[in-house]
């Protein structure tokens, strides 16, 4: 049997840098509790978020809510964005948060039509 070797980089939202290496005898098990732990950082993240009062902890307060599987648009997001904290945001505002996420692999981006569709990227989705 061949030696595996799976390494996982991950930045979270506060720039703080994770480097997970598995080498040697490596089973779904021992992925699926890496996986696990991965998604334990992602709810305590989640918390925090929420008292954030940055647009852009906002807007991904937003995404994550009210998007977490499906697909989206900046407008989508900029009515649920007024409707949840009843305070104006320029649209443009938006898009460039979109395309920040999109630039650090939170977010997948593909254009539809004349407009860009967004969809969060989940752990499973990046392997493939």
């Amino acid at each position: 049997m061949a030696k595996k070797r799976i390494r996982i980089d991950m930045e979270d939202s506060d720039g703080a840098r994770y480097d997970i290496k598995l080498e040697g005898n490596v089973t779904r098990e021992k992925v699926l509790k890496i996986f696990e732990m991965m998604d334990l950082m992602n709810i305590e993240e989640e918390q925090e978020t929420n008292h954030m009062d940055s647009i852009g902890a906002k807007i991904w307060y937003i995404i994550d809510k009210f998007f977490p599987m499906g697909k989206f648009t900046s407008t989508n997001i900029l009515e649920k964005f007024e409707d949840e904290y009843n305070e104006p945001v320029k649209l443009s505002i938006i898009s460039t948060y979109l395309s920040r996420f999109t630039q650090k692999g939170r977010i997948d981006r593909m254009r539809t039509g004349r407009e860009w569709t967004y969809q969060t990227i989940k752990i499973g989705q990046k392997q493939r």
